[in-house]
């Protein structure tokens, strides 16, 4: 491990806030030869209105542009890269529909990047955009950066978990019994509570007593909603 990666890891990891670590984040990503950095974090409940929190560098002309166009609902990169588990190039994200948001970029100075995702089996995911105003990113270039990409993602992750997790999803330090959370998983199956009392060898009301436990703990209105917030979290 080169010596700026040992120095980085400690830096970011000993961040006394969130701004402070994307600081030093876009630090780290200079040294990676991109003088833009944007991080995002999105966690996955409420499932109908995703919590999301967002940091760049980017110009504030561009800042300002962004918002108020709306250009996170409709930005290629980001909708490239929830489906991908590996680094999205901005150059092949560029269909003749998003001409226009790529055009207001370019007029901006952001006109070379690359975005890499993140996920984690607690239901939080990121998104770490490195970009400069010239110069393509080549695939030598790609390659030999590559692990070290990957590696400030994580690192970048596991740092920004640390101060935005229970800010964003308080369900996060939920704590399921191991009897809540093998209820649950029948549940989860389409078994009623009859069904699971049958099969662990315990009373319907003792399995009713766990699932409303569960509920309670994840605050679900009803099992269904129970079952998809442990699932999401990784409890089951």
């Amino acid at each position: 491990m080169k010596a700026w990666q040992e120095e980085d890891i400690q830096s970011l990891l000993t961040a006394s806030s969130e701004k402070e670590l994307f600081a030093r984040l876009s630090e780290a990503a200079r040294d990676l030869g991109f003088e833009y950095c944007a991080y995002g974090m999105k966690v996955a409940l409420p499932l109908s209105n995703p919590r999301v929190t967002m940091f760049n560098n980017y110009p504030e002309a561009w800042q300002k542009r962004y918002q108020e166009m709306g250009y996170l609902a409709i930005d290629p990169t980001v909708r490239r890269a929830a489906r991908s588990a590996g680094p999205v190039l901005w150059s092949e994200c560029m269909p003749a529909s998003t001409l226009e948001f790529w055009e207001d970029a370019h007029a901006h100075g952001l006109k070379v990047g690359l975005a890499l995702p993140m996920r984690d089996h607690q239901g939080l995911s990121s998104l770490l955009t490195l970009s400069r105003s010239k110069d393509e990113i080549t695939r030598s270039e790609l390659a030999a950066r590559r692990a070290q990409m990957y590696w400030l993602t994580e690192v970048a992750h596991l740092g920004m978990t640390q101060w935005l997790a229970s800010k964003l999803m308080p369900e996060i330090d939920v704590r399921l019994s191991d009897r809540e959370a093998e209820v649950l998983r029948w549940t989860g199956d389409g078994k009623t509570s009859n069904d699971v009392a049958d099969i662990l060898g315990i009373s319907e009301r003792t399995v009713n007593f766990h699932i409303n436990n569960a509920m309670l703990k994840l605050g679900a209105s009803n099992k269904t909603a129970a079952v998809l917030r442990a699932a999401v979290l990784g409890l089951l």
